[in-house]
């Protein structure tokens, strides 16, 4: 009768096994969005915090995500930011590994890669993005019916739509029962003068005679900023619609102003939108977070 002998080596297969669907959700968009902090990843995948530390406890110590946290003057702030790591990476090799967009050679590790996106400059900014829009999965999450069926990021967007030559801070397609409204992101921290935020503008313009006709969204952060920025774009011409609303917690709510009738609020779903002619945006065709 034969006994089995342990082999005395990790099986290098079984972590695989380990990784369950939620897991697999949250490696594809790290793979596009590069980071996300703690309470991103609760919002969009769990119920409590404390689960979500748990479950990402794990994942970081069986090295399919890697994790670091930001450093100011008086030491650590903010939860922890998560990226891929060497198993997240395995199972999604293609994904964007330069955030400052300078299309460099690819990482030669999952380490180099979490350096790259550390060390880019782009933090600050590409979390306020991704609050964006992990704020809409968690409205999608508790609100029947609702889903964001489209986000893209920066570099999804504007190699999709480089004829137009745009580089939207997003692109998203908000469904709510049979109503899908694609736009396009601009998230402002009141870093540009207001005539460089306009002139993002004429990409817009030109990809309106190509392919869809989606609102801009300008997300601001505050009501000083907005009433500013609506002050320049009133009476503009624009085939897009424009829509402006501060940072807040529910972009799918009742915070949209249109710069051509800014008399009241409109939800998301209700911004006017066009999906046009480009079978990338045929509503039947949104690929699902």
């Amino acid at each position: 009768m034969y006994s089995r002998v342990p082999s005395g080596k990790p099986d290098p297969l079984a972590v695989f096994g380990r990784i369950v669907p939620r897991d697999h959700a949250l490696l594809k968009l790290l793979a596009e969005h590069y980071l996300l902090s703690t309470d991103q990843i609760t919002n969009a995948f769990f119920d409590t915090r404390r689960t979500a530390q748990r479950r990402l406890t794990i994942l970081h110590r069986l090295d399919v995500l890697h994790r670091f946290g930001r450093s100011g003057t008086h030491g650590r702030y903010g939860s922890l930011l998560y990226t891929l790591g060497p198993i997240g990476l395995q199972l999604h090799p293609t994904a964007y590994h330069d955030p400052n967009g300078l299309g460099g050679t690819a990482p030669r590790s999952s380490l180099e890669r979490a350096k790259r996106i550390a060390a880019s400059g782009q933090v600050n900014h590409l979390l306020g993005v991704n609050q964006f829009f992990t704020d809409l999965i968690a409205t999608a999450r508790h609100t029947p019916d609702t889903q964001l069926s489209r986000w893209w990021s920066e570099q999804h967007a504007t190699t999709v739509y480089a004829q137009a030559g745009i580089r939207p801070d997003g692109h998203g397609v908000w469904t709510l029962g049979d109503t899908s409204t694609g736009f396009f992101l601009e998230h402002d921290n009141d870093t540009e003068n207001l005539a460089r935020v306009v002139a993002k503008l004429r990409g817009y313009e030109r990809l309106t005679t190509i392919g869809p006709r989606y609102p801009v969204l300008f997300w601001v952060p505050s009501r000083r900023r907005e009433t500013s920025l609506l002050g320049v774009l009133a009476g503009l011409r624009s085939a897009s619609p424009i829509a402006t609303a501060v940072h807040g917690p529910d972009p799918a709510g009742r915070v949209w102003t249109l710069a051509s009738d800014p008399t009241h609020r409109r939800h998301l779903h209700e911004l006017p939108c066009d999906h046009g002619p480009d079978t990338v945006t045929n509503p039947q065709r949104f690929d699902h977070p």
